[in-house]
This record gives structure tokens, sequence and C-alpha cells, in this order.
């Protein structure tokens, strides 16, 4: 097993939930935090929450920096409308986000290594940037030279999980879109997400 895997799995039992509905999460069989004061609870505090909800949300994306996620933040509160939902919409619009949500890649640390390692294109162009903000109707497409990878028609085939409605993919020729900014109630997370709370976090 690998460091980010053990590390990964280590997320989910600090927070107690299967963070991305996977059946290999440890929490499965265990719903309780790592090392031996694991199964200790108390009752959190309102910070103790908001810093749950944060650190739930910050976890799902990957391997977001704090000061990255700050900046997110900062982008919710200054567009209109509400800033959860605001904020839930530019953590989709990255490009390693829709590409997991494409099912191009099993996992969102895969979908971060796919766009790394060059395999996607967003309007004829090569990207290897994950936090690429993706805007609406913007032509994603696997590059010729990746299609033939196996771990791309194994995800795709995958019934995991589904494409959700506010993604267009074509699984025959690996190529897509982003039809319109989620909202939180669009958006298929394993667990329940509260944006809000993150808010009132950073507002703190």
């Amino acid at each position: 097993m690998t460091k980010r895997t053990e590390s990964k799995y280590k997320i989910d039992r600090r927070l107690q939930v299967n963070l991305w509905g996977r059946a290999k999460s440890p929490i499965n069989k265990r719903e309780y935090g790592p090392g031996q004061h694991g199964q200790r609870r108390k009752k959190p505090s309102d910070y103790g929450v908001q810093l749950m909800a944060k650190q739930k949300l910050k976890g799902y994306y990957g391997n977001i920096s704090e000061r990255q996620f700050r900046k997110y933040y900062a982008e919710a509160l200054r567009r209109k409308g509400d800033s959860g939902e605001n904020l839930v919409g530019i953590l989709e619009s990255r490009l390693d986000a829709i590409v997991y949500r494409m099912k191009l890649v099993p996992t969102v640390f895969a979908a971060r290594q796919f766009v790394s390692h060059g395999h996607m294109t967003v309007n004829g162009k090569r990207v290897t940037v994950p936090s690429f903000m993706v805007k609406v109707g913007d032509a994603l497409a696997v590059r010729p030279k990746s299609k033939e990878l196996a771990t791309l028609k194994e995800a795709s085939e995958s019934a995991e999980r589904d494409v959700p409605d506010y993604i267009e993919i074509d699984h025959a020729k690996f190529i897509g879109a982003l039809k319109r900014v989620p909202g939180l109630k669009d958006v298929p997370y394993p667990v329940q997400m509260e944006p809000n709370l993150v808010i009132e976090f950073y507002s703190r």
C-alpha cells in the first residue's frame, strides 16, 4: 500500500466517514479514528463542527493546500449569491474534479495525477495543472495517445458511481464538457457536506 493510499484511508478514519464512498474504506469495518484513543468521542464545540465540515470538504478534493482553499473561500465571498453554493461550484470547476466526475479515473487522487501527466486537453490545448478552472462549454478531451490507457476503460465501466447531469461525457471518444456550474444539491457527495459551516469557519 502506498503512502498516499495509507494517508487517504487515515483521513476517512479521522473524520469518521467514508469520504469518497469507496468499498475499500476502512471505515466500513471500523467506525472510529486511528490510534489507541480513536474510540474516545467527545461532543464537538461549534468550532469543532465547523472545522470538521472544512476538513471533509477540503479533504474530498484530494491534495488542495490550505492556502489554495482559502483563495477559493475568498472567491466564493466575492461572487454574488450564496457563498457556500459558490464554494462548491468553484471546487467542482477544477479540472481534476471534472476528470473524476467524468469517470475517467477511479479516485480524486488519480484524477490529479492524470491531469499532471498531461493526458487532458482543454479547447485543444494540453493542460497539466489539476487546479485549472474549467468554464461552462469548454471542450475537454483525453489526448489521443492516452486513450489506450487501461485505467480509462476500467474507470468508465465501473458501477461504483454515476456521471452527474451537469457533466457531459462520451466514453467512446473520451470527450466531454461542463454543462453548468453545479450547486450543493447537484453534486453526488457520498457524505453530507456543509459548505455553509466552512464559510462560518473562515469568517470567525
